[in-house]
């Protein structure tokens, strides 16, 4: 009777046995499921973060990849139709079409020539040769794009271009203050003195003051 009782503890005892082991296995995978979840969760939270910053990469490399046409002409190795990133400068211009002629007035540049103006799509800039600047010299100064051969006589005098002068450079014209500099630069380019009106730059007013101090 007694060994059949304990046997029957025996039994009982590896039958709980079995039970909390199997209890303890269960908690177990439960945790490790769980913390597998979690970690996929954080995961996915930072790949989709590093998907934004690619998008917002690629967006960005597209808008620094815009680009405008300008000429470059008259004393330059390359004269000739390029195409340049927007926001480049007239330097920038000077570089690719590979630098000054050797027959190029570089005091004539140095005067009227802003190597640091932002290019405009569509613009022209010519570079004068020193034989041109003579000429123009002798014959009393003639009206340039960038401003006046000769600017040393008596009766000449620097003008404003509209199409690359600075808004600190508008504002020195008469009756131009920091509104009306503003719109003449947002409006560019010009192909003619009288569309600084018809364009809403400036009233006809205006222009009447600053026609004679201004060039294209």
């Amino acid at each position: 009777m007694e060994n059949l009782k304990s046997k029957s503890l025996s039994l009982a005892n590896l039958l709980t046995s079995s039970s909390s082991q199997k209890l303890i296995i269960f908690l177990l995978t439960g945790l490790i499921l769980i913390g597998f979840g979690v970690l996929s969760y954080k995961t996915s939270i930072f790949s989709s973060g590093d998907k934004v910053e690619v998008l917002n990469s690629v967006t960005d490399d597209q808008n620094n990849t815009s680009e405008i046409v300008v000429e470059i002409s008259g004393a330059i190795e390359k004269p000739g139709v390029y195409k340049m990133k927007s926001g480049g400068r007239v330097d920038d211009l000077l570089i690719v079409a590979g630098g000054l002629s050797v027959d190029a007035d570089r005091d004539w540049v140095t005067k009227n020539i802003n190597r640091a103006s932002k290019l405009i799509d569509g613009q022209k800039l010519y570079i004068y040769s020193q034989s041109e600047v003579a000429s123009a010299k002798t014959s009393g100064g003639i009206k340039l794009d960038q401003g006046v051969l000769g600017a040393e006589t008596v009766n000449s005098s620097r003008l404003v271009s509209v199409n690359t002068s600075s808004q600190s450079e508008l504002e020195k014209l008469n009756g131009i203050g920091p509104v009306y500099a503003t719109n003449i630069i947002e409006h560019r380019p010009y192909s003619d003195i009288q569309e600084l009106v018809s364009k809403g730059a400036i009233s006809q007013k205006v222009l009447d003051k600053i026609k004679n101090d201004i060039s294209l």
